[in-house]
């Protein structure tokens, strides 16, 4: 019972350009979605279990199921916008489209406004409108990593349960070393800042030398323990665990996890006898080439931005005193890195990006 809906019967043509549109990975997520609607209603179903089912609202799969059964495939086109009318044809908009998503110019590695008006025989401003009208931007690219890791599930779940959920009586550390970093010496000293002007600095430098921080990061605090040293061996990584040792209280029944990457110098045989001498220690792995799920990476991040790249060290101990100086203040009043998204989260959004 209720309001009639109207009926959707298909042409094979209809279906197919409707399933083509649907599947297809470039076309624009408005159009797939009609699509959906569309192929969805033609076998029958309700507009209440389509919307729940596409997770939409019940209106919008009754407007684009009537438009359809009252225009076919050029009902699920929007509606033409009021202003003065197109000069350009679906054609050619259709050529505009299809060659931006599909080729790439001669000798070059994508399309530029000047280049594709050129091929489709109309103005760069023509092509600009396009683009912008399908929100297309060739001149944009984003990166992206997926791992590899054949336990990348479990390991995920792992890590993202001890910082949603940690175990009763544990502390969590997120650890690794920023390597490499170097004391960078202006060329010529830095300008303040001034009113209209930026603080201003050479773009040349003169180099000291270099350090390598290891650090953990104490997941529920946010304090950090860390120690620069002069080289980045497994020698220095256990100097660096005998230092961590020595500054967590040792309590009846306390566990202690770390969490590290899998860099070679944490998985030598005198740093695995280290643990095991140590059995409060628990070491979690990250996932092969997902640094990003290491909290401690976020801390470096802001170090580097807020300390070290805008300045300027005569010397290798000068760079050092300014990062033991960073770390202090940080552990005055320390800020926590707050986790929100969940294992099941991660996986839909990499999910997304794969496809």
């Amino acid at each position: 019972m209720g309001r009639p809906v109207a009926k959707i019967n298909l042409t094979e043509h209809e279906k197919e350009k409707l399933e083509l549109l649907a599947r297809r990975r470039k076309t624009s997520q408005g159009g797939a979605l009609r699509a959906r609607i569309v192929l969805r209603a033609a076998k029958g179903l309700s507009n209440t279990r389509i919307a729940d089912g596409l997770g939409v609202s019940k209106p919008t799969v009754g407007k684009w199921r009537a438009r359809f059964a009252a225009d076919g495939l050029d009902g699920l086109v929007d509606a033409p916008r009021p202003g003065q009318p197109r000069t350009i044809a679906d054609s050619k908009v259709e050529e505009v489209l299809t060659k931006t998503l599909e080729s790439k110019p001669a000798g070059k590695t994508h399309w530029s406004t000047r280049s594709l008006a050129k091929e489709c025989g109309i103005s760069h401003d023509s092509v600009k409108r396009i683009w912008a009208a399908f929100g297309l931007k060739p001149h944009l690219a984003k990166n992206f990593k997926l791992s590899t890791d054949p336990m990348f599930v479990e390991k995920v779940r792992d890590i993202v349960g001890l910082y949603l959920n940690p175990p009763a009586k544990a502390l969590v550390f997120s650890v690794d070393e920023k390597s490499g970093t170097q004391a960078l010496e202006r060329s010529q000293p830095i300008l303040p800042l001034r009113p209209g002007l930026p603080e201003m600095q050479t773009h040349d430098y003169v180099r000291h030398g270099t350090t390598s921080l290891f650090a953990a990061l104490n997941v529920l605090t946010g304090e950090i323990i860390g120690r620069c040293q002069g080289r980045h061996r497994h020698q220095e990584f256990i100097k660096f665990l005998n230092d961590l040792d020595r500054s967590i209280p040792v309590e009846d029944g306390v566990e202690i996890h770390l969490i590290m990457d899998n860099y070679a110098t944490h998985k030598v045989d005198k740093v695995k006898r280290w643990f095991a001498r140590r059995p409060r220690y628990h070491v979690h792995f990250t996932p092969t080439g997902s640094s990003w799920i290491n909290q401690i990476e976020r801390w470096f991040a802001k170090l580097t931005e807020e300390c070290i790249r805008r300045g300027s060290y005569k010397s290798v101990r000068e760079l050092k005193r300014a990062i033991e100086e960073y770390i202090e203040v940080n552990n005055r009043e320390p800020e926590p890195f707050v986790w929100t998204a969940t294992a099941e989260s991660i996986f839909e959004k990499l999910a997304g990006a794969a496809l």
